[in-house]
């Protein structure tokens, strides 16, 4: 039987899926499998200028936990991509990922593990990190890691990696223009510039404050009292209002 999904579930999901639709978040777009379900996304993955994988578009699945944000999403690649925490079908391997346990035996501080306060845009902008700076101490694919580290212990004389690298990612591209989806290749168009929104009109407090608080003749109000005092002396027949009899 399956488990239903908790309202604050539904709820959290909604609120970032609107977040990024209204503030999109450089190096990736989201988009849901199917309008009627919160829990599935699919998220296109721009590479990093300046990096290997630079131009390239890489798909892949967010499957989301029925108590989330308390239990962390998975992420499975849909685009073939040669990478030390990759496994072979695709699933990603990454630290903000694995369930907040103690597991001494994984090598892992508690504070690099899921916990509630992360969100969709936070593990996202740490897979586009983790493509060029690959974790190489607990791979999920082993000859990958082999090659990465032969590549940057030889300062990229070795090309057996790079070479896989530039092959997915030109291929991906492909799969771009399919999508009819333009993958930024420069840095200025990797940046995605925010639209500002416009302030709103400034309050003038002072105003507020005097139109309905009086704060002037409360200042003021022991020199009041004087001044309604004497034309009370003046004229015992006018009712200065101030409630003294």
């Amino acid at each position: 039987m399956a488990v239903q999904p908790s309202s604050s579930a539904v709820r959290a999901l909604s609120l970032e899926y609107r977040g990024l639709q209204d503030e999109p978040v450089e190096g990736f777009c989201v988009k849901l499998l199917n309008e009627d379900n919160l829990f599935e996304w699919e998220v296109a993955i721009f590479g990093p200028p300046d990096t290997l994988y630079q131009g390239g578009y890489f798909k892949a699945h967010v499957k989301f936990p029925p108590d989330y944000p308390y239990s962390p999403p998975s992420v499975r690649f849909l685009t073939k991509v040669w990478h030390p925490n990759v496994y072979e079908n695709g699933d990603l391997c990454i630290s903000i990922l694995h369930p907040p346990v103690d597991d001494p035996q994984s090598g892992e501080l508690p504070c690099e593990r899921w916990n509630p306060t992360q969100n969709v845009r936070t593990v996202l902008l740490s897979v586009i990190s983790l493509l060029n700076e690959p974790n190489t101490y607990s791979p999920a694919n082993v000859d990958a890691s082999v090659m990465y580290r032969r590549w940057r212990d030889s300062k990229g004389k070795d090309k057996e990696y790079e070479n896989i690298i530039r092959k997915q990612v030109l291929s991906s591209r492909g799969e771009a223009e399919r999508d009819g989806v333009v993958v930024p290749l420069t840095q200025e168009d990797y940046c995605i510039k925010t639209k500002v929104k416009p302030d709103a009109e400034p309050v003038d407090m002072y105003d507020f404050y005097d139109d309905d608080y009086d704060i002037d003749d409360d200042d003021d109000g022991d020199d009041d009292d004087d001044e309604l005092s004497e034309n009370a002396e003046i004229d015992d027949g006018d009712d200065s209002g101030n409630g003294e009899s």
